[in-house]
């Protein structure tokens, strides 16, 4: 399986983006598929997750309540929905997967990870 992320771009603070990860494959009820980001000069930094089998969602408290994940099994995609962007949201996105809990947070432990998709919000 391969992600794909794209759907990135140039905002200004307060507009909206939805990015999309396509997987290659069939995605498996087991697996979570998460959002990272990582701002320039920092590290990769958790944003949101969805379990494909039960739909749990999980959100870093920095996102929670302006972006929202979602997956469409028919499409083997998942989103992210970003509303009221901010200029700290500025990062490059990335899509990674695991076979587990929506709750894991590291990076480390995701093993297949998409492409980024460059975001940039101007104040």
């Amino acid at each position: 399986v391969q992600l794909q992320a794209s759907g990135g771009g140039s905002v200004q603070a307060g507009g909206s983006l939805r990015l999309s990860c396509a997987s290659s494959g069939r995605i498996f009820s087991s697996t979570s598929v998460a959002w990272f980001r990582q701002a320039p000069g920092k590290e990769r930094a958790f944003v949101a997750s969805v379990n494909w089998g039960s739909r749990s969602t999980f959100y870093d408290h920095s996102v929670k309540g302006r972006f929202t994940i979602s997956r469409d099994t028919a499409e083997n995609t998942v989103f992210l929905q970003m509303n009221s962007l901010k200029p700290e949201d500025t990062a490059v996105y990335y899509c990674a997967a695991l076979t587990g809990s929506p709750y894991i947070t590291a990076p480390n432990s995701y093993k297949i990870w998409g492409q980024g998709t460059e975001v940039t919000v101007s104040s």
